[in-house]
């Protein structure tokens, strides 16, 4: 443990260089087209074949904003302008902060990306949410709801139930 730190970590013994470990980011969007909402079925493990948001992990020297342009186009080949933060998720258990936004198509057209196996868009009513890949993209969805209309509001964070531990589905509309 270095000197005035309060967990192990890993330290060269010749030159005192110390290895800290820390969170992946993922960076990824709620990308609307009038009432409907773009998402990928996974063409990669985790989760193959489940739907989800174009998103993925932050690259060294980029920024958040550009790597959810990025993850946008590479895994559904969509241009999107960014409308604002809808949420910062922490996800302790897995060693994740996801950083989501809420987005448009800057330009018409999306196709299925390397890691996609198709992309679509789809009404509230049609979402499949007994497919969706991850808890985050369930509550991505809720909040996008919560916020849809509002130009101007505050990122939200882990929905929490009573008992203080993270919820299931996104409330549907």
């Amino acid at each position: 443990m270095p000197e005035g730190d309060t967990h192990e970590r890993l330290i060269c013994r010749e030159c005192g260089f110390v290895h800290y470990e820390n969170p992946k980011i993922v960076v990824g969007s709620v990308i609307a087209v009038g009432h409907q909402v773009l998402l990928c079925r996974r063409a990669i493990h985790p989760r193959k074949g489940y739907w989800t948001l174009p998103a993925g992990y932050l690259e060294l020297n980029e920024s958040a904003g550009d790597g959810a342009l990025r993850e946008a186009w590479e895994e559904a080949r969509a241009r999107i302008a960014l409308d604002g933060l809808l949420a910062v998720y922490s996800i302790p258990r897995i060693s994740q902060v996801q950083l989501i936004y809420r987005a448009r198509l800057a330009e018409p057209g999306f196709a299925a990306g390397p890691e996609s196996e198709e992309v679509a868009l789809f009404d509230w009513t049609s979402i499949p949410w007994q497919d969706l890949a991850f808890p985050s993209v369930h509550w991505a969805l809720g909040h996008f709801a919560e916020t849809r209309g509002q130009e101007v509001f505050t990122p939200r964070s882990n929905p929490v139930d009573v008992a203080g531990a993270e919820r299931g589905p996104a409330p549907r509309l």
